[in-house]
């Protein structure tokens, strides 16, 4: 009976470990191995956090390495997020708007092939490790927070307690000064007096004809602005002094940053000069017989790259040990988006021909508009042009976008009648297409004789269209 009951209990036993195993086994079965995880990544070396804006797969689907998974609004442009291995997209659990997602924010899952996508298993949210402990978790507690303490007796003369019930003032507040601390008509006094001190002189109006209380609306200072002023509503006409609140973007907040950085940061120095356009004119129209399109920027484009290449002392930046030349020639140009300003660059502008930074140009400007900049076609530049003549500016200052030292503003072109020299025949009066262009420099690497000497560079290669090899 011994043996029998021992091979029971064996086999018992055996069952159990057998039925164990086989839920285990049909637990990761069931879930499946642990999920793939997607990130917010850094898609730009200034990105802290960004924005989706939409999900380009849904749950369910299967992804290739390389496919793109969604669009992220980062603080420079729209970039998509292409996967980095196959598999299923599981789990989106950052949705479509959603904004101000932090660099490593677990934004979706994905299962490998061959696994159940709707079982996966969704990783406990991290916890947030507080930045200081309390001080109190480390050692008792004071006596004044764990026992309240007895209320202080307080003794007041007559002339005191008066004048504090007078004006409804606290006598805790007053600092005795009398026999065995007895508040006296002085400590009052003075009490009243701090208390005049920090209350806020009223409007001149409501000393004449005081105006109504009412609660809907903050009563507006000398000024004409309520000190607090309060939100609009949607929908409805706002209230003198309200505003609306509008969220800002990514490039708008990074825009404002960089802007703040360079206007408090670099000095600026300004020099302007009028170049002649009539040259560039009459070579667009030839190449225009040619079927050949090109712009009047894309001739600035040239002249400018020609010019630092023969003025490399130009081509240079500003970094934390000093200055650094450059020995690249990249031109930014400044493209107007509903996002803000971003600056494509035309890299190797002096080796490319007027043609190619036509093309150029227009595909990286397109590209801008549309929010679908990589970031290498956005970052890398040394030298800015910004070009306002299309929008009747006759001439304006531009900011330096750092760590770049110079940018080129341009106005537009406008006709001018002047004297044409050098004419055998006498003095005779001539109608000239002039332009104003104004050069930003960092004081620190390009002074005012070298940007004066740049700035005749440029004019001269302007002006001479075939002597910058276009």
């Amino acid at each position: 009976h011994r043996s029998i009951f021992a091979l029971l209990c064996n086999l018992l036993f055996l069952s159990t470990k057998s039925i164990k195993y086989n839920l285990e086994t049909l637990n990761l079965n069931m879930w499946g191995a642990a999920p793939l995880k997607v990130q917010m990544p850094a898609l730009s070396p200034t990105m802290e956090e960004g924005n989706i804006v939409k999900w380009l797969k849904k749950e369910g689907d299967e992804v290739a390495a390389g496919d793109t998974l969604c669009e992220i609004e980062t603080d420079k442009a729209v970039v998509v997020l292409e996967s980095s291995e196959d598999g299923i997209l599981a789990k989106i659990l950052v949705q479509e708007g959603s904004r101000g997602v932090r660099l490593g924010t677990l934004i979706a899952l994905m299962v490998s092939e061959g696994e159940d996508w709707k079982q996966v298993e969704i990783p406990a949210p991290e916890p947030i490790t507080p930045t200081a402990a309390p001080p109190t978790a480390a050692g008792p507690a004071p006596p004044l927070t764990t026992t309240p303490s007895a209320p202080k007796q307080l003794r007041l003369s007559p002339a005191a307690r008066h004048i504090l019930d007078t004006h409804g003032l606290d006598p805790h507040l007053a600092k005795a000064t009398g026999p065995r601390g007895l508040i006296t008509k002085e400590d009052a006094l003075k009490l009243l007096n701090q208390r005049d001190e920090r209350r806020p002189a009223p409007p001149a109006a409501a000393v004449t004809s005081p105006a109504p209380v009412t609660v809907s609306a903050p009563i507006a200072p000398s000024t004409g602005r309520p000190t607090f002023p309060p939100l609009s509503v949607p929908g409805k006409p706002g209230m003198p002094g309200t505003f609306t609140e509008i969220p800002a973007s990514n490039v708008r907040r990074v825009i404002a940053q960089r802007l703040t950085q360079s206007k408090s940061t670099i000095p600026h120095a300004y020099a302007s000069v009028d170049c002649d356009l009539g040259p560039v004119m009459k070579l667009r129209k030839q190449l225009a017989t040619e079927d050949i399109k090109v712009s009047v920027n894309d001739f600035i484009i040239k002249a400018a790259a020609v010019s630092l290449r023969e003025m490399p002392e130009v081509n240079v930046m500003w970094s934390g040990d000093g200055p650094q030349a450059l020995d690249y020639i990249n031109i930014s140009i400044a493209v107007a988006t509903p996002r803000g300003l971003i600056t494509p660059i035309i890299k190797d502008a002096a080796s490319k021909g007027l043609q190619e930074i036509a093309a150029t140009a227009k595909a990286l400007a397109k590209k801008a508009r549309d929010g679908k900049l990589l970031p290498e076609e956005y970052q890398g530049g040394s030298f800015s042009i910004s070009n306002l003549g299309m929008f009747g500016i006759s001439e304006f200052s531009a900011v330096i976008n750092p760590p770049q030292a110079c940018i080129l503003a341009v106005g537009g072109t406008r006709a001018e009648l002047r004297m044409a020299p050098h004419n055998p025949d006498g003095p005779v009066l001539h109608t000239q297409q002039l332009m104003t262009v104004t050069l930003s420099s960092d004081g620190r690497l390009v002074d005012d004789e070298l940007a004066s000497r740049f700035l005749e560079k440029f004019r001269t290669n302007l002006e001479q269209p075939q002597r910058a090899s276009l």
